[in-house]
């Protein structure tokens, strides 16, 4: 046994080596801690950065999510616009139908009113439509004029003109109807078609008190067509206007429509009986229509012979008329381009007629002129230069070998469907010294002639009405050929036309 002095000793002695293995320990074990927690600390760094890398990726799908978002509300504003804009034009679409019903009801009501034009049945297979015009001129002109006064006034006659001059009067000898025949059969490939055509400018029915109110028939056309619509060929027989007359566009006018403004006087081309080739050049084709007519005409002259009875220059031999022209048409205009050949023997038929200057005249015209309607404009117009051309209204109606050139232009402005207002210049200017070669004894010599005319026309349905005012100034020689002189000649007319 120990005594308790020795056993104190030896606890104590333990105690102490006891703390320092105690001490010892907690150093060992606070070194050891931070090389514990390394793995720890790893660990939640690497963590960290995979919630951050999340975390980005979650934003960027947001940020995505959101674009896609605006993109998707701005698809569905543009929708809701468009939608609310076919609705308002479905909307106006529907009442402009709506509109545009009511305006053909009455459209229909109004052409249901209006008695059909008579048509009817000659032969089988063939219809005849009658067609024309009621033409009243009331007028007043200060000169007496030549081819006639009125209606048919062109450009005054030498002499004297003013107040003293003074004529008035109505003029109903326009008034105009003709009979078109259509769905007769020539062969299986031809058809055939054809027209008469009649006026009142026949003269007056004998030389008494009232023949002036009784005016007579006059023939203006009467032909056949054959035509085959697979080629575009047609054959017209008969008696019909020249390939130099701008028969598609003559000057607009409600008082000169026979004898139309500028008539002589920068406008030329007469009917004659002949045949005329007429071919589509460009048949069945889109865009500008092309045409080339080629025709024959009966010759004619002033003289020496009969002028009713085929006895003149023109008739000497087979001398025929010829004629050609070719035509471009677009959708709002149209040009053209003629020339005129033919050959007349002064000697006469009978060739017993003394020619003291030239027995053989060549008579030669070459002429262009067009038509174009842009908007509410409306331009017609033709130019020509010729040789001996009496006979188709050329040279102021004078019959020699004469030079002559002219044209005449009309301009047009619609204002609405109603009112026009059109106005005209024509002029013919011929060789001075041909003419007082040509010209007969103890008669003036025409050598110019200008005409100027101003009209404004109201339309409404099957009728016109106009004012129009005419101007003319002839430049002549007098009567022995030495002197000169000017006559100025004017017309007034108020106009109506009822067309059937």
């Amino acid at each position: 046994m120990l005594d308790p002095p020795m056993v104190g000793e030896t606890m104590m002695k333990t105690i102490r080596s006891g703390g320092r293995k105690a001490i010892a320990l907690s150093v060992a074990c606070a070194l050891m801690l931070p090389m514990a927690a390394l793995p720890d600390v790893a660990h939640a760094q690497s963590k960290s950065k995979k919630s951050a890398s999340r975390e980005a990726e979650l934003e960027s799908r947001v940020n995505q999510l959101e674009q896609q978002l605006a993109e998707l509300k701005a698809m569905i504003q543009e929708q809701k616009a468009a939608t609310t804009q076919a609705t308002a034009t479905a909307q106006a679409a529907q009442t402009q139908v709506q509109q545009t019903d009511e305006k053909v009801a009455k459209v229909e009501k109004t052409v249901a009113a209006v008695p059909a034009k008579p048509t009817f049945s000659s032969a089988p297979g063939v219809s005849v439509a009658l067609h024309g015009f009621i033409n009243v001129s009331g007028f007043k002109q200060d000169a007496n004029y030549q081819y006639g006064n009125g209606q048919n006034a062109e450009y005054p006659l030498p002499g004297p003109t003013g107040r003293a001059n003074s004529i008035t009067g109505v003029d109903v000898r326009n008034t105009r109807f003709w009979l078109d025949f259509t769905g007769g059969k020539f062969n299986e490939s031809w058809a055939g078609s054809g027209r008469i055509e009649m006026d009142f400018f026949g003269g007056f029915n004998g030389t008494g008190a009232y023949s002036q109110q009784q005016p007579a028939q006059r023939l203006r056309q009467a032909y056949m067509d054959i035509t085959n619509v697979d080629t575009g060929t047609t054959f017209r027989i008969g008696q019909m206007w020249q390939l130099l007359f701008p028969l598609d566009y003559v000057p607009q006018s409600l008082s000169h429509i026979a004898f139309p403004l500028g008539y002589g006087t920068g406008l030329i081309g007469w009917r004659y009986p002949g045949i005329v080739w007429m071919q589509e050049l460009n048949h069945g084709s889109d865009g500008v229509k092309w045409r080339f007519d080629l025709g024959a005409y009966e010759g004619s002259w002033s003289g020496p012979g009969l002028t009713t009875n085929y006895l003149t220059a023109g008739n000497a031999g087979f001398k025929p008329q010829i004629q050609a022209r070719i035509t471009a048409k677009g959708k709002n205009w149209q040009v053209f381009a003629a020339g005129h050949y033919s050959r007349v023997d002064l000697h006469g038929v009978d060739g017993e007629t003394v020619t003291p200057i030239k027995s053989d005249i060549k008579s030669t015209a070459v002429e262009v002129g067009g038509m174009w309607m842009p908007g509410n404009f409306i331009v017609k117009g033709a130019v020509y230069t010729g040789n001996a051309i009496g006979q188709i209204f050329g040279d102021l109606s004078q019959f020699g070998d004469i030079k002559d050139k002219g044209g005449w232009l009309q301009l047009g402005y619609k204002f609405d469907k109603h009112w026009t207002v059109f106005g005209f210049v024509a002029a013919s200017k011929l060789d001075e010294g041909d003419v007082l070669r040509w010209r007969a004894p103890n008669t003036a010599g025409l050598l110019k002639n200008r005409q100027q005319a101003l009209s404004l026309q109201y339309s409404v349905g099957a009728f016109d009405f106009s004012g129009e005012v005419i101007h003319s100034k002839l430049n002549s020689t007098t009567t022995n050929g030495l002197g000169r002189q000017r006559t100025s000649g004017n017309e007034y007319t108020l106009n109506a036309l009822y067309k059937f």
